[in-house]
């Protein structure tokens, strides 16, 4: 069925929109479903549909004048534009000023610079609640240890209180923010017990960011800083102009890391068992497959050099969930770093352990060696403060 023009108005036209052929709801559904869209894009298809519908409903002349509100619509978005721009030099120039701030939070954490008495008053802060609690932990820890004496079970060596800096910083922040602990798996906590500092560097022409992260020396790689670099785009699109909502990342390019033989976890090996097909016979063969780590963070899918060619559905899921994590990072993990750390600044989602779901079977051809169920977050912050880096060198 086509839509057909009304009548009344000399100056209506129909938009292209509506010159197409339009498929009635159930079978829209019908041919979605067929296309093997996801359920989410299929409701936005046929949500889509139904505007559209809505507006081809609707008067001539009132659709004309819709079309001069979408012209206007433009206009705004060219000027908006022009504002995000001026923010973004602003976020640079302010970048500038924190950067002294960073640097001495940063020796503060490594150990290499002390604060004085002065710089480590809060006025704002009631101290003393949090001194008595501190004492209480101690008390409980003492009598922990007294039992566990008894029952002739060794006990966690506790912290030093001449440690340097504040240990474990980083790795904390990773245990306690649930984006950043859903991508590291247990065989990256030694490395990233390693990390020293992130730091954002920002550009202005053109318009990106690039994440720096710098590690002690460690058995697992000869790199001393990682880099994840961010291009940006604060410009309505030719073709669809009207989508425009400030700036956003359009593409993003990791570093190489230097593994050391045999410690590369971001690989795994698997066995795989062929059957030849006329004799029967079984043989086992290895074959290496990316395995899960947060080091994949510096590998992202490639960019077509085509600015304008589509991506497949998975690469876009897998570089949408990429853009996000270096935008988190850059805007509230760096800059709010202490507050992660303490538990202070977490969002509601960091602060609740996630509910355990069903487990679903599932058959394959393939025979695999068994890998570790995929981990859950428990308790925190606790257990990430005991826990001490054996693997770096500190220096």
């Amino acid at each position: 069925m086509t839509t057909n023009e009304r009548t009344g108005d000399a100056t209506s036209e129909v938009e292209s929109g509506e010159e197409e052929e339009v498929l009635g709801g159930g079978e829209l559904a019908a041919h979605l479903i067929k296309s093997g869209i996801t359920r989410n894009e299929m409701i936005a298809a046929i949500t889509n549909r139904l505007h559209a519908e809505a507006m081809a409903s609707l008067p001539p002349n009132v659709r004309r004048r819709i079309r001069a509100l979408r012209t206007l619509q433009k206009e705004f978005a060219d000027i908006e534009s022009k504002f995000y721009l001026e923010v973004h030099a602003l976020e640079c120039k302010y970048e500038r000023m924190y950067k002294p701030l960073l640097e001495k939070r940063a020796q503060i954490v490594s150990g290499a610079y002390e604060p004085n008495d002065a710089e480590c008053v809060n006025p704002w802060r009631d101290e003393s609640e949090e001194e008595e609690l501190a004492r209480a932990v101690q008390n409980a820890a003492i009598a922990e240890g007294e039992e566990k004496k008894e029952e002739k079970e060794p006990a966690e060596p506790p912290m030093d209180p001449n440690v340097k800096g504040i240990p474990d910083f980083w790795y904390t922040i990773f245990k306690n923010v649930s984006m950043l602990c859903e991508m590291m798996q247990e065989h990256d906590e030694p490395i990233i017990k390693c990390l020293q500092d992130i730091k954002v560097q920002m550009f202005e022409d053109p318009i990106g960011f690039t994440l720096e992260f710098h590690f002690l020396p460690n058995d697992y790689f000869t790199n001393t800083v990682l880099t994840k670099e961010y291009s940006m785009k604060c410009k309505p699109d030719e073709e669809n102009p009207l989508e425009f909502e400030g700036p956003e990342i359009y593409s993003c390019k990791g570093c190489e890391i230097n593994w050391k033989k045999g410690k590369n976890v971001t690989v795994k090996t698997i066995k795989k068992k062929q059957k030849h097909k006329s004799r029967g016979s079984v043989r086992t063969v290895t074959k290496s497959v990316q395995a899960d780590s947060f080091f994949n963070f510096f590998a992202p899918p490639q960019m077509p050099d085509d600015p304008n060619s589509t991506l497949a559905s998975d690469t876009q899921a897998l570089l949408t969930a990429d853009f996000e994590v270096g935008h988190y990072i850059r805007e509230r993990v760096v800059s709010r770093a202490v507050l992660l750390y303490t538990g202070e600044g977490l969002d509601e989602d960091d602060d609740d352990d996630y509910e355990e779901e069903e487990e679903e079977e599932c058959s394959t051809e393939e025979s695999e060696d068994e890998e570790p169920a995929p981990r859950k977050r428990g308790k925190k912050q606790n257990k990430a403060l005991q826990e001490n880096p054996a693997e770096c060198k500190q220096q």
